[in-house]
Parts: C-alpha cells; structure tokens; sequence
C-alpha cells in the first residue's frame, strides 16, 4: 500500500494544522466556502482584513526561498525586503515552483506544513489576533500573531507598505 500524496488537497488542511499542533500554537480552524476578495475572506472568518496574514513566497536566488508573512492591508515592499535581505533582486516564484517548494496550490499556502522549510520574514504589524491560512481553500488558523511569529523563528521587519486604495477614498 502506498504512502499519501502530502500534496493531495485532501491532506493540505490536516497539514498545516498538524504542524501548528506540533509548534504547541493555541489555535481555532474556521471552514467557510469560496470567496472573492480579502473583505469577504475577513468577513467569513470574523475578524478584519487587516488581521488576515498573507503567505507569500519569494525567490531570493535559484533553490533560495522565504515566506513573507504580509498583514492583509498591505503588500510587500520590494525595495525594503531587498534591503533586509542584501540582495539586487527578488522575484515570485511561479505558481508549479511555489507548489513544488511548499506542497501547496497558490492562494493556500502557508508556512506551517510546508514540504520544504524555508525562513520566515513577518512584516512587524502581525501581531495580536491574526487568520493564517490553512493549507486548503476556505480553510483558516486564527492564532496569536507574537506566537506565530515566535513558533516560527521569523525574521520581524518593517518590509510593507500600505496597499489598495486608503479606506474612505472609493
């Protein structure tokens, strides 16, 4: 009989959440159905959207990856992230090359069950109560953003700036 695939979608969630288990994180898993934009995603798991954490994989060189973990609200600033890591330039990864280095489909990965551990960076707002993906669609952990940080050995640094349009400018 044949091991399962850890990259199989059935398995994403109990992944990530087997791994927070394992790094002793306090967490509650939230389940809710499709969504469209990070207001619905913030609405559907209760909290706003700036306490959700977006996982974003980078590529630093061939073979060299890093999860940013970015506050919903915001994006990465590229020329702070090079400054923090010392380098000329920084790409995303392609979505097959993100998959292959974490063993999750882009929009559900997460640091936590990665198949391959990379550091972590966390842009220095990820604190207080924050919704980290959960390794599959519609699939959240709500934890303590110092604990993830901390569980993780992330890297904290100021490497966002705010993004979309300022709240009331619409």
């Amino acid at each position: 009989m044949s091991e399962p695939d850890p990259t199989a979608p059935t398995d994403q969630s109990a992944r990530a959440i087997a791994a927070a288990e394992a790094l002793g994180l306090e967490f509650a898993v939230t389940r809710h159905g499709p969504v469209g934009s990070l207001e619905e995603a913030a609405a559907a798991r209760g909290i706003e959207p700036r306490q959700i954490v977006k996982t974003m994989v980078v590529r630093v060189a061939e073979g060299d990856h890093r999860f940013v973990l970015v506050p919903g609200d915001r994006e990465i600033s590229w020329p702070l992230l090079r400054a923090l890591l010392g380098v000329n330039r920084i790409s995303m990864p392609s979505a097959d090359a993100a998959r292959e280095v974490t063993g999750y489909v882009r929009g559900t990965i997460t640091p936590l069950g990665s198949l391959t551990p990379l550091p972590v960076i966390a842009d220095s707002r990820v604190t207080g109560t924050v919704s980290i993906g959960g390794g599959a669609y519609g699939v959240a952990l709500t934890v303590d953003g110092d604990a993830l940080v901390n569980a993780l050995a992330a890297t904290v640094a100021d490497v966002t700036t705010p993004g979309g349009p300022p709240p009331g400018s619409r």
